[in-house]
């Protein structure tokens, strides 16, 4: 693959809106919850603010996050680029939901790889869990 083409295909993805993200916020709707999208007064403008149950959900890709699994797994190229900008996502994150604790808000983490092998039915018990 060109640089061109890798560059053209980083561009498209998103931040916001992903699919795993409207995954979550369907669920949620559906099963009667009312929530806030990334509310940029909170530490790390969390994707998914449950002001009434002080909760903060974050949807987090593997990969950009640097989750323990395959799909966070490191790249084999420009690893001097790499190693430093996921190292420092995955310590924002750390230091983002330090700072929502400290504030009073319960954090819940929802990853990409999860939701994947997730049926609806979990996803809905996962974030009952969540809430209560």
């Amino acid at each position: 693959m060109t640089r061109e083409q890798r560059s053209a295909i980083m561009a498209r993805i998103r931040s916001k809106d992903t699919g795993p993200e409207v995954r979550v916020r369907r669920a949620l709707h559906a099963m009667g919850f009312r929530f806030r999208l990334h509310v940029r007064s909170l530490p790390g403008c969390p994707d998914i603010v449950l002001p009434k149950y002080s909760v903060a959900l974050q949807v987090r890709g593997c990969f950009w996050h640097a989750h323990r699994c395959q799909k966070g797994r490191m790249p084999q190229s420009n690893r001097a680029f790499w190693v430093p900008k996921l190292r420092a996502n995955r310590a924002r994150d750390i230091k983002d939901d330090r700072r929502l604790r400290r504030l009073g808000w319960r954090v819940g983490t929802i990853w990409e790889c999860q939701l994947e092998r997730m049926a609806a039915s979990e996803l809905r018990t996962r974030l009952r869990g969540l809430l209560v």
